[in-house]
Parts: structure tokens; sequence; C-alpha cells
């Protein structure tokens, strides 16, 4: 079993945990459906991402313990949908607007620097230090937190929160840091690790 299959998975049923939830506990409130439609949709343009532009990356093969925990260490991003919804919250518009707009910018960022880095390697296998990674270099990094990120906020709970922390320094993080070193092969790549944020951008004078 490869790796890419147990996220598929995962993100594939959570529309359906989503509306599950809903279902069962009677919850059709603007911030249920907001939640559904926000990480439903996350859900089916992963899976079309994966048919368009793959990261080779989920493409290493795990056994089936590592397939277990793996998929119930994902499944704790279905907290934040279970605390909203099963709690009937009521949620106010402005931090629905802000989770809105977050997960919008989010998802552009993830999506759009991740097709940048596919396509940009078919055609040259460089070092990419133009378009979305000009400033930052885990842009597509930058995109997936701040798309969890809306999920939390609207959530109105800490748990999510300290999920999405969690996940930051044990996955996030040590994949930036582990893409960093191998980056180093790059003779380049010390100006542009200078001029450039691992998650966040830096403004340089010239840039």
């Amino acid at each position: 079993m490869k790796l890419n299959q147990i996220i598929n998975l995962h993100k594939g049923l959570t529309l359906f945990v989503v509306a599950g939830l809903m279902i069962f506990y009677k919850n059709y409130s603007i911030a249920a459906w907001v939640y559904l439609s926000l990480h439903g949709t996350y859900g089916i343009l992963w899976l079309l991402k994966e048919k368009i532009f793959p990261d080779p990356y989920f493409k290493e093969k795990i056994n089936f313990i590592t397939s277990i925990t793996g998929f119930i260490f994902l499944g704790s991003y279905w907290i934040a949908p279970f605390i909203l919804i099963s709690s009937q919250k009521s949620v106010s518009y402005p931090i629905i607007a802000a989770s809105i707009s977050i997960n919008i910018i989010g998802v552009f960022l993830h999506f759009a620097s991740d097709a940048q880095k596919y396509f940009t390697l078919k055609i040259n296998k460089e070092l990419i230090k133009d378009g979305f990674f000009k400033n930052i270099r885990n842009t597509n990094y930058l995109g997936e937190i701040l798309i969890y990120l809306s999920f939390a906020i609207l959530s109105v709970s800490f748990i999510p929160f300290a999920i999405l922390a969690l996940f930051f320094f044990g996955v996030f993080l040590p994949r930036m840091l582990k893409k960093d070193k191998s980056l180093t092969k790059y003779a380049s790549f010390a100006e542009y690790k200078r001029i450039s944020g691992l998650l966040l951008p830096k403004f340089n004078e010239g840039n």
C-alpha cells in the first residue's frame, strides 16, 4: 500500500463524514453547511490534484500498521467538524467570513504552488526560486496550513488549533527542513535561502 492511497481515502471520505455528522446531530446551521462546503470541496480538489499533478513524495510504500496509524492520525482532522456540529454551536457571521477568506487564500497558495512545482520540474529539474517560491520556500505548506487553520477557526474550539500545531511540528516542519537539506545540492541554494523565508516571506531590497 502507498501513502497517497491512505491520504486520498481520508480526503475522499471527508465530505461524507461531515454530511453524516450533520444528519446524525440534525445540525443544518449555516456554519455546518459552510464547513461541509469548505472541507468537502477541499477533499475533492485534492483528489483532482492527485490525478493532474500528484506529489511523488506520497508515492512511497508503507506497511499495514503504518497505514492504519496514518489513517487514524489523519482522522484527527475530523475532530473540528465533530466539535462544531455535535455541540450545536452558534458561529457569528464575522468568524464564518474570516474562515472562508482564509480558506480561499490557502487553497489558492496550496494548489497553485504545487502545480507550479510539478510542471516546472517536468521540464527542468532545477531549483525553483521564482513565482510562488520567490519569497517563500514552502508556499504549498503555507497554503495547506491556512486551509486547516480556517477549519479550526470555524469550529470555535481550541482543540483543532492544538491538532494543527501537532501536525505543524510533527509533520510540516520536519518535511520543510528535510526539503531544505535536499536542496543544498544546488549551488544557488545558499543565496536563495538567504533571501527567502521557510514559511513566511522575506521582503528584501531588490525583490
